[in-house]
């Protein structure tokens, strides 16, 4: 079964990213008056983001994960070897109380 791992390191979480060819993104219309991202999600092109999301700026996107106290799941390989895209946003404080596989 392939590993995954979360962190809350900036740097990490973009090359992971990038490596993929993603975008940081915001789910469209969800975001607040006044804010400048909603809910956040990576969007790897040609997957099923197309027209539900639109790319922001990676300052935007760590201003908001900072905000929303997030930490990020990522898996690097799939079960066969190859190079995974699974991701997924929690709260940081669900994670401490888990506990589960946390690498920084």
């Amino acid at each position: 079964m392939p590993e995954s791992n979360n962190t809350t390191d900036h740097n990490l979480i973009r090359k992971w990213v990038e490596e993929r060819k993603g975008k940081p993104a915001t789910v469209k219309g969800t975001e607040s008056k006044g804010e400048e991202a909603g809910l956040l999600r990576i969007d790897f092109p040609g997957y099923s983001g197309e027209g539900k999301l639109e790319e922001i700026s990676w300052e935007e996107f760590f201003n908001k994960f900072e905000e929303s106290k997030l930490a990020f799941l990522y898996q690097d390989k799939t079960h066969d070897g190859k190079q995974s895209r699974f991701n997924k946003f929690l709260s940081r404080e669900g994670e401490q109380a888990q506990g589960a596989g946390k690498k920084q």
